[in-house]
């Protein structure tokens, strides 16, 4: 295994001095002393499969609904959803928040400062009790992002796809090896910086690194090529529907279930087309699946071009009006009749959110 020169870690802190990011979850500089323990686990939490520009708005706000571990945990699922909205992959709210009743209750509101502890809360693996435990605790763990992994991987000329097991456990070794004594926080948050600003993914600007003398990957010539990149998967494309159902003025919504995709958020109803089916045909069948009401499908709506990490949707929502049935909670958590000028005070994703618009500004 490679082992950089320890003495790369005095230039790489310097640097950070200089160039580390102004970030709202730094205080008061990059490189200052340890960090509320209950902002630090928000900021990573949200910074999961998140850009830094994306994050900063949504880590304000919700920091000003929900300031501290005891306001979040009292909190209810759909304030903690709603504050949430648009930022995506909803699971980590819904894990934050049952993280923070259990540190309420386990811990008496103390975020642990243990690393099994932490593991042992909803949505903390390995990274994000490293970030905690170095930056709020000043306890001398590495914490290897994507950004970090990847600086590493160069200075080592790592040509493994790095999300194999026995590669992370050996970039974790380099870092542990690289690490200042009593300045891990500094040191993680550096790499981080040092692969979001100079260290990127193409076109590294490798003249303005620090660590340019112990890259192997730059000696090389190899700074394009590695880390080893996986070939790109075919991302499915699905019809999709969604009903506008109304009565007596009136909008049905329905909360899917947390166990699915975008749970405990509300919605238009509706699901994917089945082969060879119509769009009416699709919307009634998922109608009388989830709520065991039979609609009359009218008007058509908008349509909604969508994009998520694993799939793209092309969403048709339509208005509708009940013909038979009472809604019942069969493949979702919960419904509501609401006023259209309501919806929007529901946690919508980001989908629907397009529909609510269409539909209030039909109105």
């Amino acid at each position: 295994m490679y082992i950089p020169d320890p003495a790369l870690a005095g230039r790489l802190l310097t640097w950070f001095a200089q160039h580390g990011r102004e970030l709202p979850w730094r205080q008061p500089r990059p490189h200052g002393g340890p960090r509320d323990p209950y902002r630090a686990w928000v900021a990573e939490i949200m910074l999961q499969q998140t850009q830094v520009p994306t994050v900063i708005p949504y880590y304000r706000a919700f920091l000003v609904h929900f300031p501290t571990v005891r306001a979040l945990a009292e909190a209810s699922q759909d304030d903690v959803l709603k504050a949430w909205e648009g930022l995506g992959y909803y699971a980590r709210a819904r894990n934050l928040h049952r993280a923070a009743r259990l540190v309420q209750s386990r811990h008496a509101g103390h975020i642990p400062g243990e690393r099994q502890a932490l593991l042992a809360l909803p949505g903390i693996g390995a990274y994000t009790a490293g970030a905690i435990l170095s930056l709020a605790f000043a306890q001398d763990v590495p914490a290897l992002d994507a950004n970090a992994r990847r600086v590493l991987a160069r200075l080592g000329a790592v040509e493994e796809p790095l999300d194999r097991p026995a590669v992370l456990r050996r970039l974790e070794d380099a870092a542990a090896a690289l690490l200042p004594a009593g300045q891990a926080g500094a040191f993680n948050e550096a790499l981080m910086d040092l692969g979001a600003l100079v260290c990127t993914p193409r076109a590294p600007a490798c003249p303005m690194c620090p660590l340019r003398e112990g890259c192997r990957a730059f000696a090389a010539g190899r700074t394009t090529t590695i880390p080893l990149r996986r070939p790109r998967r075919t991302v499915p494309h699905y019809q999709v529907t969604a009903a506008v159902i109304w009565q007596k003025g009136r909008i049905l919504l329905s909360q899917r279930r947390s166990d699915q995709m975008l749970g405990g958020l509300w919605e238009f109803p509706g699901g994917k087309c089945e082969a060879g089916e119509e769009l009416p045909q699709c919307l009634r069948r998922e109608i009388r699946e989830e709520l065991a009401l039979d609609i009359e499908v009218g008007a058509h709506l908008v349509t909604v071009e969508h994009a998520y990490t694993h799939m793209r949707i092309t969403l048709h929502a339509f208005h509708c009006r009940p013909l038979a049935g009472t809604p019942q909670a069969i493949a979702c958590q919960d419904w509501r009749w609401v006023r259209p000028e309501d919806v929007a005070s529901f946690a919508l994703s980001v989908a629907d959110q397009r529909i609510a618009e269409a539909l209030l500004g039909d109105l």
